[in-house]
């Protein structure tokens, strides 16, 4: 939480950036990227400095502002590389991850569940530019939102209960394991067939051709 008096300034700042994103988003995609990568970045490092910290705070927050605004930016330029990455790293991590829950023991449960969430942010972190990249601007909003939905629809909704019923059915994780695996596998696969659209004029829209900056 940031001091009282700077509230306002921040308050302001995002509603500029909202705006900016709202109507100039598609031609200064870049510079989104990097203003939601900066309120990213300073949200989770100053959130590591306590209230009464006024000037560690700030100095976290632009820390990692920049670097949050670094890394999104970097992202639109090598988004698909990363994500290729992270989803055939993701791939072995989830064929050890539930082995290593079922030792019982803390150290190796809390090393699958940090080597997952690094692996996760290797993919996540740029999932939006590169959703984005994969449409035109005229129809980018609705196409990256009706595959963000169905994908969670039918890769996260569903998972719980088809995980419990392998569970059920083994009376262990081991179909579990192999049901992770196998959705990760045909991930990294799938991605595979991403291509980098960076240097690439979209195509003509029904307003004109829309240009990337």
């Amino acid at each position: 939480m940031l001091p009282q008096a700077y509230e306002l300034p921040a308050a302001l700042f995002l509603f500029l950036a909202g705006a900016v994103s709202c109507f100039a988003g598609y031609r200064l995609f870049k510079l989104v990227l990097g203003i939601y990568g900066f309120i990213l970045g300073a949200g989770l490092a100053s959130s590591a400095m306590g209230a009464s910290n006024t000037v560690g705070m700030i100095a976290a927050a632009l820390a990692g502002g920049i670097v949050g605004a670094l890394i999104l930016v970097f992202a639109y330029f090598i988004g698909i590389a990363l994500v290729g990455a992270g989803l055939g790293a993701l791939v072995l991590w989830s064929a050890i991850y539930f082995p290593l829950v079922d030792t019982g023991s803390v150290p190796f449960i809390a090393l699958s569940l940090c080597g997952m969430m690094f692996l996760q942010g290797a993919y996540l972190g740029p999932q939006p530019a590169v959703f984005s990249e994969l449409f035109d601007p005229a129809i980018r909003y609705s196409g990256a939102s009706l595959s963000l939905t169905l994908g969670t629809i039918f890769g996260g909704a569903l998972a719980p209960f088809i995980a419990a019923t392998l569970y059920g059915i083994a009376g262990n994780s081991s179909l579990v394991t192999v049901y992770v695996t196998t959705l990760s596998l045909i991930s990294w696969l799938c991605s595979l067939g991403l291509r980098e659209t960076y240097r690439s004029e979209f195509a003509a829209g029904p307003k004109g051709p829309a240009l990337r900056v």
